[in-house]
């Protein structure tokens, strides 16, 4: 029987680590209200602490990329995760406003940088030399995969007992990833006598051993990226992206079903029901970027994803469980499906060795949308009431995204080589 190539084992370990890593940043939609419950703060200050989280994590990505290359991936990955599990332990102690910002804005949203950008082009790069479009979609489409499963449990957690088992439990399969990463992470197919998986011959790259000073190799990357009409162009979309996805419904959605009258765990399953479009979507994504033009991917997913925040307000007025679950389907098959057209295009156009660190700027400006739209979305309903408007104002900005990704010129898209 053939041997499984031990890159699969390597993007399964992956895989765990990204879905405990967007467990955690996705569960701020089902915290918020109890946060406000206990601790009488007002829901725009805590808005700003996961908006902070969002913007970190985001603009952390280069330099986590330039520091892949320093420390390499197995140190990264723990480092990482002990970061996150700090975060998640001092939540228990907390009382003040100010310690919620620190605890989640700052160490949480660093601890989760390295799982939630880069990470997944550079295990696709440096392990994978076919199928890289495939492993791009099944390790972005891991986020969605811990809000399948894990959401709905820890709102009902949250509903029954209070919001501390809830993280309880999150610390604890922390811990076991933690192991896991420790037990059977390696840094490249080198460490153990492999080449990448697909690849026939060792060819040398010059990618392994650089020992550049990360903050310089981060610069670099933008200062050769911000020169390409087309990086100005994924910036822009992704900035959309991250508005209308995890800064806006990760966020908002749960709490904006609740303004209707939904539950708290009926709001939840709704989102977990979108993470299982999601796994397929984003899955099925990674595989058409490797044969179709990614740029009418792009402006595909952008268009409909647009529709879906338009159809939204109507549905929660019309208070169908319905139309919600289509809203559920539709947009679940969508939410992060452009995350593999993105990196594929980003890949043809600066390289294996470049693409990680201007991947992560790119990226970057995907978190900087996220962020708008968490404290915005907390500040328009602090004067207003209602989500309404944030949600509406998404679906706008979708459509015009994806009107962006069209100019990005013909010879970046396509099959990859």
């Amino acid at each position: 029987m053939k041997r499984i190539h031990y890159s699969w084992f390597i993007l399964a370990v992956t895989f765990f680590s990204i879905i405990v890593a967007g467990i955690t940043m996705s569960s701020s939609g089902v915290f918020i209200t109890p946060f406000e419950s206990e601790f009488g703060w007002d829901r725009s200050v805590i808005a700003i602490a996961f908006a902070i989280s969002l913007f970190l994590y985001g603009i952390s990505g280069p330099f986590m990329a330039a520091l892949l290359n320093v420390i390499g991936l197995r140190k990264m990955m723990m480092i990482s995760m002990v970061t996150l599990l700090t975060g998640m332990l001092f939540t228990f102690i907390m009382q003040q406003a100010w310690q919620l910002i620190i605890i989640w804005g700052v160490i949480i949203g660093l601890g989760s940088s390295l799982f939630l950008t880069v990470l997944s082009p550079y295990v696709a790069n440096h392990w994978f030399e076919k199928r890289r479009g495939l492993a791009v979609g099944i390790l972005t489409a891991s986020t969605a995969t811990g809000q399948l499963i894990l959401l709905p449990v820890l709102a009902g957690i949250i509903e029954n007992y209070s919001w501390r088992p809830a993280m309880g439990l999150i610390v604890t399969l922390s811990l076991i990833m933690l192991m896991i990463i420790l037990i059977f992470m390696k840094n490249s197919p080198k460490d153990i006598g492999l080449l990448r998986y697909g690849q026939e011959e060792e060819v040398e790259d010059g990618e392994e051993g650089q020992k550049e000073n990360p903050i310089v190799t981060a610069f670099e990357g933008l200062a050769t990226a911000v020169k390409v009409k087309a990086f100005w162009l994924l910036a822009g979309s992704f900035f959309v992206c991250g508005f209308s996805t995890n800064g806006l419904i990760g966020t908002h959605f749960v709490s904006y079903c609740i303004s209707f009258g939904i539950p708290l765990v009926t709001a939840a399953s709704l989102l977990s029901f979108m993470g299982v479009f999601n796994l397929v979507g984003t899955t099925l994504s990674g595989w058409l970027s490797d044969r179709f033009d990614n740029r009418w991917l792009l402006f595909t997913y952008y268009a409909l994803r647009g529709a879906s925040l338009v159809f939204l307000p109507w549905a929660l007025k019309e208070g169908s469980m319905t139309l919600l679950f289509v809203f559920s389907i539709f947009y679940g098959l969508d939410w992060i499906a452009t995350v593999p057209p993105t990196i594929s295009i980003s890949r043809q156009i600066f390289g294996i060795k470049q693409s990680g660190v201007i991947y992560g700027w790119i990226f970057a400006s995907h978190q900087v949308g996220a962020a708008a739209a968490a404290y915005g979305g907390g500040l328009i309903y602090q004067f207003f009431n209602s989500y309404t408007g944030s949600f509406l104002m998404a679906g706008i900005f979708c459509l015009l995204a994806s009107f962006f990704v069209i100019f990005i010129k013909k010879q970046y898209s396509g099959r990859l080589a």
